[in-house]
């Protein structure tokens, strides 16, 4: 690379990073439904026709925005999941869980972005599959390596509810049982669904003290998945 293609290759680093950012700062003033390449280049000064040579529509600006955020909020995740990765699954578990309701009340526009209203006439294709299950795929491993350990509890099957219950497994954890899967994917949504109410003002006036709350809850989920055996860490596994 010459040094002529090394100044636009680094300019147009910046430039794309200065775009996404000002886009971020819209995302919270207006929301994702209002986001606007005309508005993000004349806040930053461009000509309207500039932009498109870096985003070429509303909706690839939106997917990269969506990308950063599932990937900021996995890098956290994955952070908080190394820093007690000699721990028993439960400690695993819930410091994962933590790190997601940290990271969401730290970037609520972009938590809103990936978890909240659907953008009109947005569809995400199909770029945002791998980052967007990193958490998940963190949690699988955590439930995994119980499942090699001392085993996981698991709860009868309804006979309906079998085959979809095998059709996840199948999907997203061929080697789990299919009844730990279902839990799984149970304990995924209701994750979810307590930090949404956090960021999203429904606790107000109903939990206060927060913080134990969450950490009771997604202890919870943790023996609702199978982890209630007192399973040793990595470290005393291997000793």
């Amino acid at each position: 690379m010459t040094t002529a293609q090394g100044a636009r290759a680094r300019a147009r680093v910046e430039v794309t990073a200065a775009i996404k950012d000002e886009a971020r700062r819209q995302l919270a003033a207006e929301g994702a439904a209002k986001l606007s390449l005309r508005a993000v280049a004349r806040e930053l000064g461009m000509a309207s026709s500039a932009i498109y040579r870096y985003f070429p529509s509303r909706d690839e600006l939106l997917t990269a925005l969506i990308i950063d955020a599932y990937d900021s909020l996995g890098e956290a995740a994955e952070a908080a999941h190394d820093a007690v990765a000699d721990a028993g699954p439960v400690t695993r578990w819930t410091a994962v869980c933590e790190a997601v309701r940290g990271w969401a009340l730290g970037h609520p526009h972009e938590y809103a972005l990936i978890y909240g209203s659907p953008v009109p006439g947005y569809a995400a294709p199909q770029a945002t599959v791998r980052p967007a299950a990193r958490v998940g795929l963190l949690l699988i491993g955590i439930v995994r390596d119980a499942h090699r350990g001392l085993g996981v509890a698991r709860t009868k099957l309804p006979a309906e509810l079998r085959p979809e219950a095998e059709r996840m497994a199948a999907d997203l954890a061929p080697d789990l049982p299919a009844e730990v899967v279902t839990a799984l994917v149970a304990a995924w949504a209701q994750l979810y669904g307590l930090v949404g109410f956090e960021v999203f003002g429904q606790f107000t006036r109903v939990v206060e003290d927060r913080e134990p709350f969450f950490r009771h809850a997604a202890t919870q989920l943790a023996h609702g998945v199978g982890l209630v055996y007192p399973q040793r860490g990595r470290a005393q596994q291997q000793a």
